[in-house]
């Protein structure tokens, strides 16, 4: 969002601003904000520099221009170069918290996937880590869901796998059968033994199994489908306001 200047408005640097936006919690606003003033200033700085070029001759103002093209994109392939690398070292778990699994799960078709104008390039690594970071925490249930998808899919495509973690679930359902059946509880140091046994048994058919390959490839697919869709997709407020609430607010005016 681009305000007009206006001579009887308090004048607020930009930092401040942004400051205020976020501690008041218009994630969305900032990012707007952030992605029209990054547009802004590349109009400005391609028009200023079409401005400075020579224009004694046609052939030397063809030539800037075509000089200049080339350089704005290798600045904008660059810059977006450094966004994506920057995704790399991002960490979008770091203000998740327990309470961002509880409630229920947003809309997949309009909170989740959106629209096509729900998705833009972040303009810089600061807006790519705002992005996942309120992202990740809006749609944690999705991406829980999604790995649990890519988990079953995984599960599916190796068969020797699945029997595996079916055999280490029956394994330990059957110990839990046996220690109330037996009441093992009475013997705490034999049945210490049998749980060490039980855990070392479960190492190896997990790992005969290829389960953490399984695994692996579905926390891979998972953190890689995570990490994309969390930067690209644009924040939205967190609750919309439907007619019947603006009537309401309407009405109490």
């Amino acid at each position: 969002m681009v305000f007009s200047s206006n001579p009887l408005a308090l004048s607020v640097p930009d930092p401040d601003f942004e400051s205020w936006l976020r501690n008041k919690g218009y994630l969305e606003i900032l990012d707007q904000r952030t992605s029209d003033l990054h547009r802004l200033s590349t109009s400005t700085s391609a028009a200023a520099a079409v401005r400075s070029s020579p224009s004694s001759s046609s052939s030397i103002t063809i030539a800037t221009t075509t000089t200049i093209i080339p350089y704005g994109l290798f600045i904008s392939l660059f810059s977006h170069l450094k966004t994506l690398f920057s995704l790399l070292t991002l960490n979008p778990f770091s203000k998740l918290t327990s309470d961002d699994f509880s409630g229920d799960i947003p809309s997949w078709t309009n909170a989740f996937i959106g629209s096509f104008n729900s998705y833009s390039f972040p303009t810089s690594p600061a807006q790519a880590r705002l992005r996942a970071h309120e992202n990740v925490k809006r749609f944690a249930r999705n991406y829980a869901s999604l790995f649990i998808l890519f988990f079953a899919c995984s599960l599916y495509q190796m068969p020797l796998a699945l029997v595996g973690l079916i055999v280490c679930l029956a394994l330990w359902d059957v110990f839990r059968y046996c220690g109330d059946r037996w009441q093992l509880d009475q013997y705490p140091v034999f049945r210490q033994t049998l749980v060490r046994i039980a855990q070392c048994a479960t190492a190896v058919i997990l790992f005969f199994s290829n389960v953490q390959v399984t695994l692996l490839c579905a926390l891979s697919v998972s953190y890689a489908v995570l990490v994309l869709h969390a930067s690209l997709r644009k924040l939205t407020p967190g609750k919309q306001s439907t007619p019947s609430d603006r009537n309401r607010s309407s009405s109490k005016r």
